[in-house]
């Protein structure tokens, strides 16, 4: 299984669904192979052309609602002259024991696991008291449109929980020689909006008081001088709680003891941008626009922000914060592109409680526990709906690697792919197999 699993990822990463334009029903088109092949039934529901999402199901008694396996289909360009000549973005080279491609690891790598385990539950014919459902949906990195279609006709899918990216684990993250891995309950809310200056146009040439650009400037300067208060937001808690009782000792204690972790841990992770993103309703400017010709001073100015809110924040809460800033700068707006709530799974559940026991399964010093994902995925679009979705990936991860997730040599190992896959399928047994009779 271990060797196919290599072979159909290799294959996967081959597929350019790069987004924009999309293309994603060229992705669905390589699982629809590999599904034929095993008789599995599947269905491509497109929003425009060639941007389709897949769904296939394995069907089962309907002793319990469905559960979904979800991944998204396309991926993020790539910089090919960054890349070795001999593992180029969209090669799928298997070098050294790595797997390399963009998708590696978000997320052709989870889809690979998602579609195999389907396969492996055919082939065993393992007999299910739900359904269990192949989602892999298109336009996750730009807009979403995949997940929204998809969400505005959830009937004909039908799942009551869901697997999804999010969470993973780590090396070292928190004590050294610990492996954490996080399983996203919840994450972020999004509020994308543009700050919009206005002012009299001119000459590049001559100095001119309050221009668009000038008074932009300012504004954005206070934006990021705004004051917030970091607090350690709960499932973080709970997880170092874990990790402490594993450890022992010192700082296993610290970790237990949640005014210690507030003095003593907080300000170590303050140093770490991720850590931040957990704990602050991040905003951040993504890009600027409005400018002309070199010698031309344009009359509009527009700054993008991509803010993260914590479940506790809503985006009308942000929009004030924003807007009592700006009242102080004259003749800047703005205008609200898109928001969305942080909704929160529960712990109580057999879905993350098996995530929880497959995640650790054969390792000595590992912990798992609930995380808040800083950024935001299709299942910000279905919790709503009432899915008990849940963000893991199964892989085990240094820190380092994580930032090649939309950057330069993306790849993940093959020691993680045979991995996952053994990971993956349990915690789908586990949740959906008729149990076996004595």
């Amino acid at each position: 299984a271990g060797d196919e699993m290599v072979d159909v990822l290799s294959r996967y990463l081959q597929v350019q669904s790069i987004n924009p334009p999309g293309d994603e029903t060229l992705a669905a088109d390589f699982m629809i192979e590999v599904l034929e092949d095993e008789g599995i039934p599947w269905e491509l529901i497109e929003f425009s052309p060639g941007r389709g999402s897949l769904v296939a199901r394995l069907g089962g008694n309907n002793t319990e609602p469905p559960l979904c396996l979800m991944s998204h289909l396309d991926v993020v360009p790539a910089e090919a002259s960054y890349w070795p000549d001999d593992r180029q973005p969209f090669s799928g080279a298997v070098v050294d024991g790595e797997i390399w491609g963009r998708g590696a690891l978000d997320m052709k790598g989870m889809g690979a696991l998602e579609l195999m385990t389907l396969v492996w539950l055919k082939r065993l014919n393992i007999p299910l008291k739900r359904d269990v459902v192949l989602l892999a949906v298109a336009d996750e990195e730009v807009n979403n449109q995949g997940a929204m279609h998809m969400a505005s006709q959830w009937d004909r899918v039908g799942c009551s929980h869901l697997i999804n990216e999010g969470g993973l684990g780590l090396r070292d993250i928190v004590v050294e020689g610990q492996n954490i891995y996080g399983i996203s309950n919840a994450e972020k809310g999004v509020f994308w909006a543009q700050v919009v200056a206005h002012g009299e146009p001119g000459h590049g040439s001559v100095p001119l008081p309050d221009t668009s650009v000038e008074r932009l400037h300012h504004a954005v300067d206070d934006l990021y001088k705004r004051k917030q208060k970091p607090e350690v937001p709960d499932s973080l808690m709970l997880t170092l709680d874990r990790a402490g009782r594993q450890t022992g000792g010192a700082l296993g204690w610290v970790l237990t003891k949640p005014r210690l972790v507030n003095l003593l841990v907080k300000p170590r992770l303050l140093e770490e941008p991720a850590s931040i993103a957990l704990m602050t309703d991040t905003l951040n400017v993504t890009g600027y626009s409005g400018m002309l010709q070199p010698n031309v001073v344009p009359s509009t100015s527009i700054a993008q922000l991509d803010c993260r809110i914590r479940p506790e924040t809503t985006p009308e809460m942000m929009e004030q914060e924003l807007l009592k800033i700006l009242e102080k700068h004259p003749n800047t707006e703005l205008k609200i592109l898109q928001t969305g709530v942080g909704v929160e799974s529960p712990l109580d559940d057999p879905l993350y409680e098996a995530i929880a026991n497959y995640a650790v399964e054969g390792e000595d010093n590992a912990v798992a526990g609930p995380i808040l994902s800083p950024g935001f995925t299709d299942s910000l679009l279905l919790r709503p709906l009432g899915v008990h979705a849940y963000g893991f990936v199964p892989f085990l991860l240094e820190t380092a690697d994580t930032s090649t997730m939309h950057g330069h040599n993306e790849r993940v190992s093959v020691e993680n792919v045979e991995n996952g896959l053994h990971k993956m399928f349990s915690i789908v047994v586990e949740v959906a197999a008729v149990p076996a009779t004595d």
